[in-house]
């Protein structure tokens, strides 16, 4: 941790359930100075527990994340056969794994607007062997995964939209999978080929994915591969352009204990209340040895002005003094999910903020691009929005209640902005409950904090 950071630990244990239709954000009196807890990796438990369920042998998660996302994970898995055990107050899971046969082989997957749920399940379903169907909610379905599909079909997979080619529901009819060469574009998702990836051991044949065009996520990419060496199986990438990846056959993977590391991207929202007030903020866990891309967005914060400092187990970020937080111009493609938290505070900046890279954001949970222009015009700033991002002109804050469209994101970012303006109100605040169920408890309690330097 670093030296002199502040002593107080902040955690609790409300659900967004409990939230009412609105809440409102209340200006901050003085720095935030806190020491923040956040709950493990989304993007880390999701793969963890899939991984866990495909291994040979019994793994014991720890730091697991209990949100929407990892829930629909848990119980897509539970209902194909698996034993899966969880404990949300220690925040523990004991996953049987299944050896790479699913038990049950004929499935109805329901998976909400989970995104790595959806992607991740049905590439692995294809290794199988059964007819199964996976669904999510209205916004799931717009969302596409026709790219993923034709790469399984390459490999031997029969999946296919029912409804539309290239949107859930998806359609399984898993008989194994061959393996070989597939080709599928880089610039969509990093989730299809996570995806592909975390399957591709239990193919008959080496699986070699060919990368179309620029590979955005990159980090992401990481994070499936450090998790998949952590479960035994290495992936080989050719890491000068990343233009393919290969995963030998015969690997398989191993049970094992593994604690889960916080949430990167979900720390952003703390660290940039720490930035925008001129504040400190402390997350412990989260350090030097991190396998999420995203705590490079403490580096964006420190190019406007920030100070950070990152050792083994914890990373701090200091405010620059009132009135000093630095426009940047900066492509966000490889951290993307935090672009709405640089959104949030660039207001408070002196001169503008271009934000690019990020024409995937647009086909998230919502177009992050077009609704996040307008809720920042909503608060009065000058928008000028393109087809890769953003370009803010800071204007005075004005008070509005603001839309998230039911994007967890959304509602967190902009109550960042609420902490230094005031006048902000978040419509809709249970959303968080997608990937951070408590994030307004934990935030009150962040900013209600004073420690001693």
């Amino acid at each position: 941790m670093a030296a002199n950071s502040p002593s107080t630990v902040i955690c609790s244990s409300r659900t967004a359930s409990s939230l009412s239709d609105s809440i409102r954000i209340t200006r901050l009196d003085r720095p935030i100075d806190a020491v923040v807890q956040v709950p493990g990796s989304k993007s880390i438990t999701n793969r963890a527990l899939l991984i866990a369920a495909l291994a040979d042998g019994t793994s014991e998660l720890t730091g697991v994340l209990f949100s929407d996302d990892t829930r629909y994970m848990a119980s897509a898995l539970q209902t194909l056969g698996l034993d899966i055990a969880l404990d949300e107050q220690r925040e523990t899971a004991r996953v049987s794994g299944c050896g790479g046969s699913f038990p049950q082989t004929r499935a109805d997957l329901y998976v909400g607007n989970s995104g790595t749920t959806m992607r991740f399940l049905v590439a692995a379903l294809a290794v199988g062997h059964g007819v199964y169907t996976v669904d999510g909610n209205a916004r799931m379905r717009t969302r596409p995964i026709g790219p993923l599909l034709e790469a399984l079909n390459m490999l031997g997979s029969s999946a296919h939209g029912l409804e539309t080619p290239d949107c859930p529901p998806v359609r399984i009819e898993a008989d194994g999978l061959a393996g070989g060469q597939c080709a599928i574009p880089g610039n969509r998702s990093s989730q299809y080929i996570s995806a592909l990836l975390m399957a591709a051991p239990y193919a008959h044949r080496d699986v070699e994915i060919m990368i179309l065009g620029d590979l955005v996520s990159v980090p992401y990419l990481e994070i499936t591969s450090a998790v998949m060496q952590t479960f035994g199986v290495a992936v080989e990438i050719d890491r000068r352009d990343y233009r393919a990846l290969r995963v030998r056959a015969g690997q398989r993977y191993a049970g094992r204990a593994w604690h889960i590391e916080p949430d990167a991207s979900n720390a952003s929202y703390f660290f940039a209340a720490a930035a925008a007030s001129s504040g400190r903020v402390v997350v412990p866990g989260l350090g030097s040895e991190s396998i999420q891309g995203d705590l490079q967005f403490v580096r964006v914060l420190e190019s406007m002005g920030a100070r950070v400092t990152i050792t083994a187990d914890a990373t701090e970020v200091i405010g620059p003094p009132p009135g000093r937080l630095r426009g940047i111009d900066v492509d966000m493609g490889s951290i993307s999910d935090t672009a709405q938290t640089l959104a949030a505070i660039a207001p408070f900046a002196i001169g503008p903020t271009r934000i690019s890279g990020i024409a995937h954001n647009r086909i998230k949970e919502t177009d992050r691009i077009a609704d996040l222009a307008t809720e920042l015009r909503r608060i009065g700033q000058t928008v000028e929005e393109f087809a890769d991002g953003l370009l803010i002109t800071p204007q005075p804050v004005q008070p509005a209640a603001i839309r998230t469209y039911d994007d967890h994101r959304m509602a967190m970012s902009f109550a960042v902005t609420g902490l230094v303006a005031g006048g902000i109100d978040i419509l809709d605040p249970a959303c968080t409950a997608k990937t951070f169920p408590d994030f307004f408890e934990r935030l009150d309690l962040a900013t209600e904090a004073r420690t001693s330097a």
